[in-house]
């Protein structure tokens, strides 16, 4: 393990006014994304959205890093490069999702465990051949009655804390998602409590697993109120539930903590973002607050794009559009 290299990949993903770019849907969730627009997904279409995105001019000023999934990694683009080197050629960092997905948690009711432990080290060599130098795994978990329960909380913080381990041998820097879902009509009061528990047990196990903090990243859900809830509350509130639950919980070591849009529109993980950013700011954290948007960057492009190479251009715009102002909230300078 490189403890030099993996620090700087760390800080150069978290770069001021810079945020990732979370580009590695699975098979079913692009094409979810894709029946949206009303084109099919294949190969060749995912090749040339993502290509779309890689290829903007100048998105290197508000993007540090993209996280691709297996199948791009390993795709050509149209005009024979690797994607990955249309990339590297923005000064943007390649990364990988490294997880195969939640699946069913046995013996419990409903609740989810994250696989793809078994044989992580080999592909993490590969993949650092291919010219990835961070990765990410995510686990998920629910809010509701009794939920989350211990076992499941455990299971999930025990396996990102394997994921780490396994990152950071082969000099990859782990970016470790503790998603805890927006889904359900629940309280900000009940979010705080989920995470704060959840991320004390995934930073319980990172330390048994001897991870070396300043070579990772962290990438929370905001704490907000459910999607469901009656009174949704403001992001000044969502700014300060969030900040007070990570300076209770996160480590100071660890350099930087990139934000998930997940289940939030576009302006809404904007908006609150710059939020968290300017409390942040007069609350003197010892991280940068920054983003690894997937949906929160890609859904305005994705629907200028449209799957017609005669949009190339107005979609590249919308991406672009949507770094720039992403990156205003990272420095909490977003105004509606």
């Amino acid at each position: 393990m490189n403890s030099e290299q993996l620090i700087e990949t760390a800080k150069a993903l978290i770069v001021h006014k810079k945020g990732i770019l979370a580009a590695d849907e699975s098979g079913n969730t692009i094409k979810k994304r894709f029946d949206s627009i009303g084109i099919a997904s294949t190969e060749i279409t995912r090749r040339d959205y993502r290509q779309m995105l890689f290829e903007t001019e100048e998105i290197y000023s508000y993007i540090s890093g993209i996280i691709l999934f297996d199948e791009t990694i390993r795709q050509a683009s149209s005009d024979g490069d690797s994607l990955v080197s249309k990339i590297a050629a923005q000064g943007i960092i390649p990364g990988i999702k490294v997880d195969k997905g939640a699946k069913a948690l046995a013996g419990s009711h409903g609740e989810t465990i994250t696989e793809g432990l078994d044989g992580l080290r080999e592909r993490l060599e590969e993949y650092y051949e291919l010219g990835a130098r961070f990765t990410k795994w995510r686990g998920v978990l629910s809010i509701g009655n009794n939920l989350p329960t211990p076992y499941c909380v455990e299971t999930n913080a025990h396996a990102l804390a394997r994921f780490a381990a396994l990152s950071q041998e082969a000099n990859l820097v782990p970016i470790v998602e503790p998603e805890v879902l927006m889904d359900g009509d629940h309280s900000i009061d009940a979010c705080y409590d989920a995470t704060s528990y959840v991320l004390r047990e995934v930073y319980d196990h990172l330390a048994r697993q001897n991870i070396l903090l300043e070579g990772t990243l962290l990438k929370p859900n905001m704490v907000l109120s459910g999607k469901d809830a009656t009174n949704r509350v403001n992001a000044g509130q969502v700014a300060e539930f969030t900040v007070k639950c990570l300076l209770e919980t996160v480590p100071e070591q660890v350099p930087g903590i990139v934000f998930l849009s997940g289940g939030q529109s576009d302006e809404e993980a904007t908006v609150n973002l710059s939020a968290i950013n300017q409390v942040a700011t007069e609350q003197c954290v010892p991280w940068q607050l920054s983003f690894s948007y997937g949906r929160g960057l890609q859904s305005a492009p994705l629907k200028a794009w449209a799957g017609s190479s005669d949009n190339l251009q107005s979609a590249q715009q919308s991406f672009y559009q949507r770094c720039k102002v992403t990156s205003l909230a990272r420095q909490g300078l977003y105004n509606t």
